[in-house]
């Protein structure tokens, strides 16, 4: 009898993929954290039998194919940290790229990945918080800026055939990045506990009614996995910002 798969983590030792493995398993969701460093994962989660955990970097094709193998989707809480300088311009363009050559290679086809308001969308309005923001990051981090604006290149040169791959069905990604700006927030039991119930999700573009521009983290990942049991085939293909819904 063939392993159910299961859904995988990105990025689940930092603060927001804690968040994330905490609502899954709440959920009764089966979960493989994919991490560089599993001694971060509290042991309150990684004790739970709903969780495997398999240690690989990026760089180590092998383990991230096992990995992804065992992937009905992808939740990717990956992205550059702004105190630690990313190797190059491309260092996470490079990560999603052999991610989605494997994802190919497996038949694995949704992938939900984090972005922030430093990469644009032709549907967004005027904000001067993001504009305000983004100077910001892309003056003092540059590095990490470039890596942000890439990853969204990345994904959007998918559905114009760009990203390597086959032809046709057994090629198509079905991505959505979500955006974000201040995700503020906790990740032990008790804040996660709390924040997971603060206020309603916007999920649009920047700078439009209901946009605030910011969302804790465990609403957040809330958020996430609810699109993630839908399969929110809406978002597919689309760079939405996510935040609080304004009023809510």
């Amino acid at each position: 009898m063939a392993e159910s798969k299961k859904m995988l983590v990105f990025g689940g030792t930092g603060p927001l993929g804690i968040c994330l493995l905490r609502e899954l398993l709440h959920r009764e969701h089966a979960t493989i954290a994919y991490a560089r460093n599993p001694s971060k994962i509290p042991e309150d989660l990684a004790s739970n039998p709903l969780l495997e955990v398999i240690k690989g970097e990026f760089t180590d094709v092998p383990a991230l194919s096992l990995a992804i193998s065992k992937a009905s989707l992808i939740l990717s809480c990956l992205g550059p940290v702004l105190t630690q300088k990313p190797k190059s311009d491309d260092e996470y363009r490079g990560y999603y790229a052999t991610v989605v050559d494997s994802m190919r290679e497996h038949g694995v086809r949704r992938i939900f990945a984090l972005s922030t308001i430093s990469a644009y969308d032709e549907a967004d309005g005027s904000s001067f918080l993001r504009w305000a923001v983004v100077w910001l990051v892309r003056t003092l981090f540059n590095r990490a800026w470039r890596n942000i604006v890439n990853v969204a290149e990345f994904f959007a040169g998918l559905d114009s055939g760009g990203g390597g791959g086959g032809e046709g069905e057994s090629a198509k990604i079905d991505w959505t990045l979500y955006r974000v700006a201040g995700i503020p927030g906790g990740c032990d039991e008790q804040a996660w506990r709390k924040d997971r119930e603060d206020g309603k999700t916007f999920v649009g573009y920047v700078g439009k009614p209901g946009w605030t521009g910011s969302q804790r983290r465990a609403a957040l990942a809330r958020w996430l996995v609810d699109a993630a049991e839908s399969g929110a085939e809406e978002l597919v293909g689309k760079m939405l910002a996510v935040s609080r819904l304004e009023g809510s």
